[in-house]
């Protein structure tokens, strides 16, 4: 996968496993040349995970209203947060609601800054317009881990998200996900489509297959 100002191209390097027939690499190389040619679909792309970001900041800001905590282990510079929910917070979205309804742990490195790690359960069944908008059942998990993949640049490098229910509130990210990021490598801010698509072209780089994991190779501008 490569980024760029415009959006991600991404080209296929396994399917379940296994290395992509001919027909499958032509496929995926047409869809390449059509983004390439009209990055509309990309700037869509874009523009909903810019807005599930903002979704995820706003959510992010709610912590310190929105759940107790208490210190856990401590990791060298690492610090784990407990955290479970405040019964005096009124969450003000859907979205929110789902937040509240969970207990977990975040980890902190207190040297950066920066979160490392959030892992959480819903401790309870949530429904939204008494369930004719979605729900989500009791026992849900979900883990989120980010690194800094150059200096100063964090990025998130895992996703997993175990859920059974239907939520419409992200755009790009699903109840059922299970997804890593790894092998950052720094481009130019100002590269094109077509140069993206170059990079993918001629990348080589080796993925071992596994079990239930989407495992991206990411080139990043910083």
């Amino acid at each position: 996968m490569v980024e760029t100002q415009k959006g991600e191209l991404k080209r296929p390097l396994l399917i379940n496993g296994r290395a992509l027939t001919a027909e499958q690499q032509q496929k995926s190389d047409k869809r390449i040349r059509q983004f390439v040619r009209n990055p509309a679909a990309l700037r869509k792309s874009l523009n909903e995970k810019n807005q599930d970001a903002a979704r995820s900041q706003r959510l992010l800001k709610m912590l310190p209203d929105a759940f107790h905590f208490n210190y856990g282990e401590r990791r060298g510079d690492i610090i784990q947060l407990n955290f479970a929910p405040n019964p005096s917070f009124h969450p003000p979205t859907h979205e929110a609601e789902v937040f509240h309804a969970m207990e977990g742990s975040v980890w902190v490195n207190s040297k950066e800054a920066r979160v490392e790690e959030i892992t959480g359960h819903l401790i309870h069944e949530a429904k939204f317009g008494g369930g004719l908008l979605g729900h989500l059942n009791k026992g849900g998990t979900f883990d989120i881990k980010q690194a800094e993949v150059a200096r100063g640049y964090w990025e998130m490098t895992l996703l997993k998200v175990q859920m059974k229910g239907k939520a419409l509130f992200f755009k790009t990210i699903g109840v059922q996900q299970n997804y890593s990021r790894s092998d950052f490598r720094q481009v130019p801010d100002d590269l094109t489509l077509a140069q993206a698509a170059d990079i993918l072209r001629h990348s080589n780089a080796a993925v071992r297959p596994t079990a239930a994991a989407v495992r991206e190779v990411g080139v990043r501008g910083h």
